[in-house]
């Protein structure tokens, strides 16, 4: 099984990702890393924490706590999508024990990819805080890891970004550390908004679950999110971002891959946080990051179905 970790900021989309990854029975998760993004840090470690346990695997995998605030600017969160536990209140009633964690998140991924030297693929699903921290302390990490899949950006669709225009969520929460993991060396494919809009689970997907364990969560969790795209898009539905880069790693002919050079904006208010795409090589250097140009929609929006449905 391919060995992986999973970096979150556990909101709605971080939790379906978690609940696919597991159900998938494909991936040996090693850990799962959280960052403040969605919802601030302690939410995160308390939403993932509630995620195990509904899949009943709390004893199997740990959460490792990492960064509590962006590199150099001040926390942004998103509860108007997320609502404000970050998954909808669908978990009040699971209790909770957090188990004592003292290993620092960074510190989690670079002793992994020292271990498991050209195996491990890291799937970041959050703001890039944690792995930014990581590549610093340790740049063979670029050297040791396998693939790094990233949520985040958008480069095909500009001024259709959904945090300001030109931006999506997890690139302008930390746009310094997506600036530095771009310009690391590590095999990295974005997973965009061109691509994760394009997955979108409808009310109709999900009472497709309905009689399985997770029907009741997806449903409920969903609430916020599906109000917020309705008001915005006119559609009843949420873009399965954070699934779908697990579906990348769990099967990499679900998307088509072009590779160029990617920066992002860190000194204009109007465009912080934007993934710059340099589509005709005018810049001329050399490309850095693997962009997703088109994705198999329905085939991923089946096999997520049918995993959560057991």
């Amino acid at each position: 099984m391919k060995k992986v970790i999973i970096d979150v900021d556990t909101g709605v989309d971080d939790a379906l990702a978690i609940l696919y990854a597991v159900n998938s029975k494909q991936l040996d998760i090693l850990g799962i890393t959280a960052v403040s993004g969605n919802v601030p840090l302690e939410q995160v470690n308390i939403n993932t924490n509630k995620v195990l346990k509904l899949l009943a695997v709390e004893d199997q995998i740990k959460v490792y706590k990492g960064a509590d605030r962006p590199l150099l600017k001040e926390p942004y969160h998103e509860f108007r999508v997320h609502g404000n536990d970050g998954i909808g209140g669908a978990l009040d009633h699971i209790d909770i024990d957090i188990p004592e964690n003292e290993v620092f998140a960074p510190d989690f991924i670079i002793e992994q990819a020292k271990k498991y030297k050209g195996e491990l693929t890291l799937i970041a699903v959050g703001p890039l805080t944690n792995v930014a921290l990581a590549v610093r302390k340790e740049p063979r990490l670029a050297e040791w890891l396998k693939e790094v899949i990233v949520m985040g950006g958008l480069v095909q669709s500009a001024g259709r970004g959904n945090t300001i225009p030109t931006s999506e969520f997890n690139i302008f929460a930390d746009a310094e550390a997506a600036k530095i993991v771009f310009h690391s060396g590590m095999n990295i494919t974005l997973v965009s908004l061109d691509v994760t809009r394009q997955v979108l689970l409808t009310e109709e997907h999900i009472e497709e679950l309905q009689g399985s364990k997770y029907y009741d969560f997806v449903k409920n969790s969903t609430v916020d999110y599906r109000n917020f795209s309705i008001n915005l898009y006119g559609i009843n539905g949420c873009a399965l971002h954070d699934p779908l880069s697990v579906g990348v790693a769990l099967d990499p002919d679900i998307v088509q891959r072009e590779k160029y050079y990617v920066d992002v904006e860190t000194q204009s208010e109007l465009s912080y946080g934007q993934t710059i795409c340099d589509f005709r090589n005018l810049l001329k250097k050399e490309p850095n990051v693997n962009i997703c140009v088109g994705v198999d929609h329905e085939k991923f929006l089946q096999t997520f179905l049918d995993h959560l449905k057991g």
